[in-house]
């Protein structure tokens, strides 16, 4: 995955240089949601009677920039950050808050926050309290519903619910309009993914708005577009196991699926590539995944 993933960003890199844009200005998602884009992944806003939910934290030294953003719609303070999983793009700037801020993630991503030193060694940074499948906070309006499916980006991505916006912040198990990143060094699955998903949209109810972990504002719609190629991807690569290349699975999903099969750099994407190059590199891993089956 590493030589693979290189050699892509590497080819991307001479067509634009990747670079991770600062942290954006904060845009309305809906009446008390919002999202701040940049310097890592999005940073979910939710501003509720007692306080404000974060949900992730971007890069490290990102959290005054953060700040800066939610005082721009509210004077009331953080109160609660959940993290969607464990990678620094995401719980990088959890320590700029007071430690009595409550810290909130599904049991796994626990796990590997506190096998890295690093992390472990900063009691701000982890979490107080975590779920295994579901998680109810709050209540009325200012209610969320923590879910988890299974593997996938990695084995603790977390959908976090605002059901009074019929809204959800996704994590990087929905990132861009591309294959996500799979971290087998986090329990990620590409085989698990589908499986992952489709749990997602039969499990969660009553979603519009799906705010991506990169990226956009996404639908529910495109969050189901999203699922059915990532099973299209994985069934294909299963089927041509020992037949095709990978290059050739990806441009057989092209027609079917061209917003997810780009063969041009997304703007502002971080890491490089194009979302066919991440849709190549999937069907490798899923080809290294059913070879040791």
């Amino acid at each position: 995955m590493i030589v693979v993933g290189l050699a892509v960003a590497g080819a991307a890199a001479q067509q634009q240089r990747p670079r991770i844009p600062p942290t954006g200005a904060i845009k309305k998602v809906s009446d008390n949601l919002y999202v701040i884009p940049g310097a890592g992944g999005n940073t979910t806003v939710f501003v509720t009677q007692g306080g404000v939910v974060l949900v992730d934290t971007k890069l490290p030294n990102n959290g005054e920039a953060i700040l800066t953003q939610v005082r721009t719609v509210t004077d009331k303070p953080v109160t609660m950050i959940i993290n969607t999983h464990s990678h620094p793009d995401h719980i990088g700037s959890n320590d700029f808050f007071p430690a009595s801020v409550e810290v909130v993630t599904q049991e796994n991503t626990r796990k590997w926050m506190a096998a890295n030193p690093r992390v472990a060694s900063n009691p701000v940074v982890m979490p107080d309290r975590t779920f295994t499948d579901r998680m109810t906070l709050g209540s009325g309006d200012d209610r969320i519903e923590l879910y988890y499916f299974g593997a996938g980006h990695t084995d603790g991505d977390a959908f976090v619910v605002f059901p009074a916006r019929r809204a959800m912040a996704a994590g990087d198990i929905f990132a861009w309009k591309m294959s996500p990143l799979i971290d087998p060094m986090a329990g990620g699955s590409v085989l698990a993914l589908p499986g992952s998903l489709e749990k997602a949209v039969k499990g969660i109810p009553n979603v519009d708005t799906v705010i991506e972990g990169h990226g956009d504002v996404n639908t529910w719609e495109g969050f189901r577009d999203y699922v059915q190629f990532n099973r299209a991807l994985v069934d294909a690569a299963t089927a041509g196991l020992g037949k095709k290349t990978a290059d050739e699975i990806a441009a057989d999903l092209k027609p079917k699926f061209p917003v997810f099969t780009k063969d041009q750099l997304l703007t502002d994407m971080e890491y490089g590539g194009t979302p066919l190059s991440r849709a190549v590199i999937n069907v490798n891993l899923a080809f290294q995944e059913l070879e040791k089956r």
